[in-house]
């Protein structure tokens, strides 16, 4: 039997299409807790950990390919025909991909500061800072901070990896991530592009005002995959678009799932 990727679900007695949500590299269901709650109020929420992220199965498999599999796997677990599907960074390009390959199952489609194209390496310093912390070795959480922050000088992307930290049973020190496969198989998922072809349901992509993972020459190549598409700019964001300024995320996602 198939595991299936572990969830958090909002307003599980709300009825209508349900909303399932895909976090981005190095992310979890629980960096999109706020959303999920402010959302079940009025519809059905699946936040899901993606595997190798959170409380979802590790696997030497990481391709987008798996991915895709691992939500068409979830949808069919829950008993549902269509979906609403919001993705950010790489649950962004996974929603793209599941939409293209699986059309006739989401009705609409929200991408988050991601764009359908192959993008160089560009996490090596995080991948160095968490290669550089002895996980096993440390006694707190502060001891991790302090090691981080030698590498890394943005304190807010520190914090994000931080909430990657648990208490396993032994009571060492963990990463819910799988470190080792994320490194190795990146390639596997960042430097791809999404496949060929085309989804014609309602698409909206939403973009960091200050970030540059949506050029405004991408738009060409997304509005070939998504026809049926519209572009909204978060301001004052850079790539945690959700996180940076969720009051103008949720009232774009919001208005665009009422249309």
């Amino acid at each position: 039997m198939k595991e299936l990727l572990h969830s958090k679900i909002y307003g599980a007695e709300n009825g209508g299409t349900p909303l399932i949500v895909l976090h981005g590299l190095f992310g979890m269901a629980d960096n999109w807790g706020s959303f999920g709650r402010s959302f079940g109020e009025r519809r059905q929420i699946h936040l899901l950990d993606l595997r190798n992220h959170g409380r979802s199965f590790h696997s030497d498999g990481m391709s987008i390919e798996d991915m895709v599999e691992d939500l068409a796997d979830y949808i069919t677990s829950i008993g549902v025909k269509k979906i609403l599907l919001l993705g950010h960074s790489l649950g962004g390009k996974v929603a793209m991909q599941f939409a293209i390959d699986h059309p006739e199952q989401v009705e609409k489609l929200i991408i988050a500061d991601i764009a359908p194209k192959a993008y160089p390496p560009h996490h090596e310093d995080i991948f160095n800072a968490l290669c550089a912390v002895d996980i096993n070795s440390m006694d707190n959480r502060k001891d991790v901070q302090t090691k981080l922050e030698t590498y890394l000088d943005d304190p807010g992307v520190v914090q994000f990896l931080l909430k990657n930290v648990y208490i396993k049973e032994d009571r060492k020190l963990g990463w819910r991530f799988n470190l080792d496969v994320l490194q190795q198989k990146y390639s596997d998922f960042i430097t791809i592009s999404v496949k060929a072809g085309i989804y014609s349901g309602p698409t909206l992509f939403l973009a960091g005002e200050k970030s540059r993972y949506i050029l405004p020459e991408d738009k060409v190549k997304i509005k070939e995959q998504f026809p049926n598409v519209s572009f909204e700019t978060i301001p004052n964001a850079g790539h945690w678009v959700q996180a940076e300024n969720p009051q103008a995320f949720d009232k774009f996602v919001a208005d665009f799932l009422a249309q």
